[in-house]
Parts: C-alpha cells; sequence; structure tokens
C-alpha cells in the first residue's frame, strides 16, 4: 500500500502563491515550451488571491510584496501567444470581481498597472480575445466610486486629461457583436453613475461627447432597418417574418432604455445634446414629414413606422424638452422653405461614427404635401383644416380614414403624449387630448386666482381669448423650434377655443366606432383613449355623435342576432360574458393594454365574406368573436352616454328552467347533457349507418338534443340486453352541424362536426392565431345513411327543430341586450 504514503496538495497556501510568483519571475520569454505552464500559473495565482481575500489577508501582502502585479506585465510584454494575453485577462477579470476588500481594489487601481492593460495593444481580429479584453474592463466598471475613480485618470491643474478606460470602451460601442455593445453600454452607464463632478465634465466635453451623438445615428440606422422590414410586411407580397421585426423592436427600444438611462445619470448638456441629435437626425427629417408628405423618389418612412417610433421615443425617453418639442411641433403648421432633407445614406453602415455635428438646417427636397380628407361632422367649424402641413390634423384623419395599423399607431401616439408626464397642460390642450378633469381643474384654479378668462371659460368653454390658447409653455416651446431648430412654423389657431381641439379628436373618435373596417382590438384602444379624455360626463357629445353611435349600434344588433342562429349560438353567451369583462377593464383602464409595437403587426378583421368562401365553423367563430367585441364596447358606450356606471355582468337574463317535455327529458340525459359510455332511452331516437373508417360500417340510434342554449348530435349504440336502451358513443355539437340531404341519395344525411369548444382565449392572446386558424383547421363531417327516405326526413327535421328550441333560448336571455334596454 505505498499510495498511502503520497498526500493530496494543498493549492490555497501562501507557499503556493509564492511558488508561481517565483516561477514567473525567471521566465524571460513566454514561448510554446512554457506557455502551458503560464497560462496555469496565472489562473492559480488569480484562484489564490480570490481565496486569500475571503480567509486570510497575508495572500494579498504577499502579492503586494512581490508586486504581482508588476510581474503580470512583464508577461504581457515578452509574450508571443495570444493564448496567454487571453488568460491574463481572464486572470485580470477574475481577481477584479471577486475581491472585496476596498483595499485590495485601492492597490490595484493606484499603480497604473490597470491602465497599462486597458491601453495595450491587443490583436482584436481574435474574437475570443476581444470578449475577453471587454469583459476585463467591464470588471473594472463595477468596482467603480468617487474613490477608486480618481485612480484611473490623469489630471492638470484638477482637469481630467485621460481616461483610457471609457475611451478605450467606447471604441467598441458599435460593434457587430450584441454582446460586446451590452458590456460597453453597462461599463458606461457605471461611470456615469458614478456621480463624479470632473468624469461629467470630461464626458461632456469635445470630443467625448461625439459618443452620444454617434448613438443616436446608430439608433437612427436601426430605425432605418426596422422600416424596411415593416414596410416589406405591409406592401411586398414575401413578409418579413415575425421574428425578424421583433428582433428589430428590441433592438430599437433597448437602444432608447440606455439613451433613458444615461438622461437619468444627470450629466450636464447630455440629455440636450441627445435631445439636440434626436430632433436634428431622426424626428424632424424622417419621422414627422413621413406622417403627412411624400417623397417623389421612394425613399420615405411608412407613417407606421414614424408613429411606432415617435410612440417609442415618448414613452421611453424621459427628457422634458424633447417631449414638449415634439408636441409643439404637432400642433403647428411646419413650412420648410427647402424642405426636410434625408440625412441618411440607404446603406446606413457607418453612418453612426459621422463626426459631423447636425446644423439643424433642414432641406426639403422632393417632398410634396399632402392633404387627407377629414370629416365634415366636427362639433364646431375649424378654421386650421385648409392647412396642409398639421400634423395633428394628420392624426385625426389617419382616425377617421386610415388602415387598421394607422388607426392604432395614432391612437398609440395620442395615448403616449396623454400619459407623458414631462408634457406641459397647454400642449396637451392645445392637441385636444387634455383630459376633461384637468380642464376644470385648469379653469377653476384661474376663477379662484381671480382671472376673468377662467371664470368665463369655466361657465362657458366656448369664449377663448388668444392669450388663452398661448398659455403655459406653448409659446416658448413653438419659438424654441423656430429659433434653435430653424423650422420654420406658425401657429395659425390663435384666437380659437381648445374646446375646437377637443371637438375635433371626440369626432374623430365617435367616427372611428362607426367604421366598419377596424379590428375590434383597435376599437377598444379608440374606447380607452375616450373614457381617459371624458371620464365622467356625456355634455361633449352632440345629436349627430348620438345618432352615429346609436346607428352603429343597431348595425351590430342585426350583426349579433344572425349570430343567435349562427354555427355558435351555444358559445354566444359565454364569449360576450367574458368579453364584458375584459371591454370593461380595457377601457377603465390607466394605461394602454398594448405595447406600442402592436401596431407593427396587422390583424385580420373577419368578415361574412370569409365564412362564405370557406364554409368554416373556425372563420364563424373568429367572426363572432370579433362581432360580439365590437357590440361589447358600443353597448358599453350607450351606457357611458347615459350616465351610467358599467355593470361588472353581463345584464342579460337568467336560464330558463328545463322543458317538462323534451327529447332530453324524454332520453333520461343528466342536467349536464350526454356522456360517453353512459345509457340512454332510444325512445326518439331514429337507427342509422356510419363508416368512420372504410369499409368498416356500425350500427347507431340518432338523436338530436337540446337543454337551454346548449344541444347536441347523440350516436347511441342498442343495447343487446335491455330492449329500448343504448349506450351513448358519438357526441358532437348541434348548432352549426349544417343538414343536407344528399341530392342523389335521398336516404343520405350530411352533416358537419364541428368543435365542442373554441380556445378562445389562446387565440385572443395570439391574434396571428386568430387569423391563420380558418386555414389550418378543418371541419369534420358525418354521412349517415337511414333505412328509407321516411327516417332521413325524420332525423333532418329534428335537427331542426332542437336548433330553433337551442337559438330561441339564446334570443331570450339577450333581449335586453338586443332591444337597446340601457
Amino acid at each position: 500500500m505505498w499510495f498511502s504514503f503520497w498526500r493530496s496538495r494543498d493549492r490555497f497556501t501562501l507557499d503556493e502563491l509564492r511558488y508561481f510568483t517565483e516561477q514567473l519571475m525567471i521566465i524571460e520569454v513566454v514561448d510554446d515550451v512554457n506557455k502551458d505552464f503560464v497560462r496555469e500559473a496565472l489562473r492559480s495565482i488569480a484562484a489564490l488571491i480570490t481565496y486569500g481575500d475571503q480567509h486570510d489577508s497575508e495572500f494579498f501582502e504577499v502579492f503586494m510584496e512581490k508586486q504581482i502585479m508588476g510581474e503580470f506585465i512583464r508577461i504581457l510584454k515578452i509574450n508571443k501567444h495570444e493564448i496567454v494575453a487571453l488568460q491574463l485577462l481572464q486572470t485580470m477579470s477574475i481577481m477584479i470581481q471577486n475581491l472585496k476588500s476596498d483595499h485590495s481594489i485601492y492597490y490595484l487601481f493606484s499603480n497604473e498597472h490597470i491602465n497599462f492593460l486597458i491601453t495595450y495593444s491587443f490583436d482584436f481580429r481574435n474574437e475570443e480575445l476581444l470578449s475577453y479584453y471587454i469583459s476585463f474592463l467591464r470588471a473594472i466598471s463595477g468596482k467603480l466610486n468617487k474613490d477608486t475613480i480618481s485612480l484611473l485618470v490623469k489630471t492638470e491643474k484638477e482637469d481630467i486629461v485621460a481616461f483610457p478606460l471609457y475611451v478605450q470602451a467606447i471604441r467598441f460601442a458599435f460593434h457587430e457583436e450584441s454582446m460586446i455593445r451590452t458590456a460597453v453600454r453597462a461599463l458606461t452607464l457605471n461611470i456615469y453613475h458614478v456621480g463624479d463632478v470632473h468624469i461629467n465634465k470630461y464626458i461632456a466635453s469635445t470630443p467625448h461627447d461625439d459618443y452620444f451623438l454617434n448613438f443616436v445615428k446608430f439608433f437612427r440606422d436601426h430605425c432605418i432597418i426596422l422600416n424596411g422590414m415593416v414596410s416589406s410586411t405591409t406592401e411586398s407580397q414575401s413578409p418579413e417574418p415575425t421574428s425578424s421585426i421583433l428582433s428589430a423592436v428590441d433592438e430599437v427600444e433597448d437602444n432608447l432604455y440606455y439613451l433613458n438611462d444615461v438622461v437619468s445619470a444627470g450629466i450636464p448638456n447630455v440629455g440636450m445634446l441627445i435631445t439636440d441629435s434626436m430632433l436634428k437626425l431622426l424626428v424632424f427629417p424622417m419621422l414627422l414629414p413621413s406622417l403627412r408628405v411624400e417623397v417623389s423618389d421612394g425613399k420615405k418612412f411608412s407613417s407606421v413606422t414614424s408613429l411606432y417610433l415617435l410612440s417609442c421615443i415618448l414613452r421611453i425617453l424621459k427628457i422634458k424638452d424633447l417631449a414638449n418639442i415634439v408636441a409643439a411641433a404637432l400642433i403647428c403648421s411646419i413650412e420648410p422653405p427647402n424642405g426636410f432633407r434625408e440625412d441618411h445614406d440607404e446603406t446606413h453602415g457607418d453612418s453612426h461614427v459621422d463626426d459631423e455635428k447636425p446644423s439643424g438646417i433642414l432641406n426639403s427636397s422632393n417632398m410634396i404635401i399632402s392633404i387627407p380628407s377629414l370629416s365634415s361632422t366636427s362639433c364646431v367649424q375649424h378654421s386650421c383644416l385648409s392647412s396642409a402641413s398639421v400634423l395633428r390634423d394628420a392624426l385625426i384623419s389617419y382616425i377617421t380614414s386610415g388602415k387598421d395599423m394607422q388607426v392604432v399607431g395614432s391612437l398609440s401616439l395620442l395615448a403616449t403624449i396623454l400619459q407623458a408626464k414631462e408634457l406641459d397642460e397647454s400642449l396637451l390642450d392645445a392637441l385636444g387630448i387634455l383630459p376633461q378633469r384637468k380642464q376644470h381643474k385648469k379653469l377653476l384654479l384661474k376663477a379662484l386666482v381671480g382671472e376673468d378668462t377662467g371664470e368665463e371659460q369655466l361657465f362657458a368653454s366656448e369664449n377663448c381669448t388668444s392669450n388663452d390658447c398661448m398659455d403655459g409653455e406653448l409659446s416658448i416651446y413653438l419659438q424654441r423650434l423656430k429659433d434653435q431648430y430653424e423650422v420654420s412654423c406658425s401657429y395659425q389657431e390663435v384666437g380659437e377655443s381648445p374646446r375646437i381641439h377637443r371637438c375635433l379628436v371626440l369626432d374623430a373618435l365617435v367616427s372611428l366606432f362607426c367604421r366598419k373596417n377596424i379590428s375590434a382590438d383597435t376599437l377598444w384602444d379608440g374606447g380607452w383613449l375616450l373614457r381617459q379624455l371624458l371620464p365622467y360626463s356625456e355634455t361633449m357629445f352632440n345629436a349627430h355623435h348620438l345618432q352615429s353611435l346609436k346607428d352603429s349600434y343597431k348595425e351590430c344588433c342585426s350583426q349579433l342576432a344572425e349570430e343567435q342562429r349562427g354555427s355558435w349560438p351555444d358559445l354566444l353567451i359565454r364569449v360576450m360574458c367574458e368579453e364584458w369583462r375584459k371591454c370593461k377593464r380595457a377601457i377603465e383602464a390607466s394605461y394602454p393594454r398594448k405595447e406600442p409595437k402592436s401596431m407593427l403587426f396587422p390583424t385580420k378583421k373577419s368578415s361574412s365574406s370569409d365564412v362564405i368562401l370557406t364554409e368554416s365553423s373556425f372563420a364563424a367563430a373568429a367572426m363572432m368573436y370579433e362581432r360580439v367585441k365590437v357590440f361589447v364596447l358600443l353597448y358599453q358606450l350607450q351606457i357611458f352616454i347615459a350616465g351610467r356606471s358599467l355593470p361588472d355582468q353581463l345584464p342579460i337574463l337568467p336560464p330558463a328552467d328545463f322543458r317538462e317535455i323534451s327529447r332530453a327529458k324524454s332520453a333520461g340525459l343528466s342536467i349536464l347533457g350526454p356522456k360517453l359510455s353512459t345509457e340512454m332511452n332510444l325512445v326518439d331516437s331514429v337507427p342509422c349507418r356510419i363508416a368512420f373508417e372504410r369499409g368498416k360500417e356500425r350500427h347507431f340510434n340518432f338523436l338530436a338534443t337540446s337543454m337551454g342554449t346548449l344541444g347536441w348530435i347523440i350516436l347511441a349504440e342498442e343495447s343487446p340486453h335491455k330492449p329500448g336502451y343504448g349506450t351513448i358513443r358519438c357526441v358532437a355539437p348541434l348548432a352549426g352541424c349544417n343538414p343536407k340531404i344528399d341530392d342523389s341519395h335521398s336516404k343520405w344525411l350530411h352533416l358537419r362536426i364541428r368543435p365542442p369548444t373554441l380556445p378562445l382565449t389562446e387565440t385572443a392572446r395570439n391574434s396571428s392565431n386568430l387569423k391563420l386558424r380558418p386555414k389550418l383547421l378543418v371541419d369534420g363531417r358525418w354521412t349517415l345513411a337511414f333505412k328509407d327516405d321516411e327516417a332521413c326526413r325524420s332525423a333532418f327535421t329534428m335537427i331542426h327543430e332542437e336548433i330553433d328550441l337551442q337559438c330561441s333560448e339564446v334570443e331570450r336571455r339577450l333581449k335586453p341586450m338586443i332591444s337597446g334596454d340601457f
């Protein structure tokens, strides 16, 4: 047992640390012979120092005594292998990340060795080496505070003249590898949030402030890429995959969240620089023009992409000036003498590294103004409807006459502006979306402080002076549009009451609720915006509004009456109850139920033509689902207009008592309906044959029956031991079976068999599934053979009688809603 004399080597000792240090000291060059030992020595030293930091301070004393950091630098200088450089970076990262002692961190950062490693000329063509280098830089940034950060900078007369960590890191801020970009952003945020005055001054000084300008250009390039994807989805025959658009959306939103984190650090002038760059490079030359103009050479942002990007910028980037200037641009007439300049290259490969500052001078060659038609049913005449470039009117025109995606985009942008805490209320008022409760609060405050205009408007909102329309910060931001951003604009609505603007928005929303080519989800978004603007009063509705909504409601009642005798009456009340609760939550919620990115993915609105073409119960279910959602919204709006609060439950009649005489009772079925393998009485059934497999015909007894709003087709196998009774073998829904006697064989009865239930919750979560489901799923088909023509006609009549009973119960329960009883 000679091996019992050998003992395992204790790796975590001071002797081990001294051993590896001494071995490194005698190495004169790192070559193929000793490179593996050097790697092992570096790895072991990192493990020993980390262990010592947590268990024994003597380890780090040896580290300082032997000047091991100096040895690391020497090894790097005499090294000829990238694998050793890679190990050294990994060793440093491990040590820095795991050292808890402030004393240890101060020592590492205090002798310029760290800056030497940061500025060393590594071969970054090796992607793995670059990855370890960025991890090394990020590890350093994780240990920064106001004390440690001063050890990594060079100063002259209290001014920082060099900060290698920051300068080297932002070199890779726009690297093609997303993991590297993410690491650099985390590093920069660690630096920004230290809050050192001198560091902030260095970061915001020239040329280091170019980083923020270049980042906005980088962000703009990703917006251009996203626009290309969205345009291909809406215009070409080969749509962009949803996953690609979602990835591009995630990149755009991640960039905005990073910029917001940068702004939240509070570095002087950085927020202003980001605002100016965002406005001059993206918002003014690209996004706002695309809402109302067309570019003759075809190079433009789609209106949907622009609406999404504006919504995201205002929702994520919390900068007061940015939000107010964009809002001001929406309410004035932009009239650039030479037009906006397309300040981007279609290749957009290196545009983010352009050092040229945005000049703010906007050119507009090749652009022509277009005026979407607006509704002529405004509650008051708007004197600026003839203005060709008031962007607020473009948003309204999208709601009244735009496509589904444009409607969603316009509603999303208005909702985002409405909820932006950075916006001044005077701008909301000029846009026509200042909530009614805030209007009353504002006028009441004016009246209380003795302003005549406030008291007049409080009791007569139609009157308004020019000063009232230009109160708050509105005039300030309009002037800044001209002076600071050189955007020639004019506000032509002086002398008009903000009530006019609110009426225009209200007109548009009422018009939206009366449109037939818009999806129910989009109408719900409009319902939310309406409730935000008018949370408790119907006084803004005029006779035309009321009549239009009533007419639209009546049309929905007619459609719902069709559904009561359609393919899914047994599920109609259940769906209505579910959608009632969802709609109530959606329009009474504090926030919109969907994120802005939903506007980039069009939803399919089912129509009656879909059902006719496909003859599918799934298409019929999708249309029923859509009709129910529209009906529920319009019904709830009618209750709101009547000045009543919405009930929590659907206002329908309770189920009727079961009939004493019915086929279901004669068959002995339980109140829960037929169940497979249970016994039933065959008194009303009709014998038939059916083959579920080729060549395997089976004999059954057919029965159609209903109980309340439910109905079934039952096939029972006659019991050989109990005459007149049978065992239930097949059950299918009665509704939607569409019975038809064969034209050539009068003993044959054809039935369509739809599913007993529809996964509505699943399709509601994934609208794309709802769009595709009618094409992917197929109804079943039964052909029943009876002994003679009379038996076949008897089964046919039985089906229609039970369907009529079933549908009549559905009609009875829904009568209070369809009768218009509010």
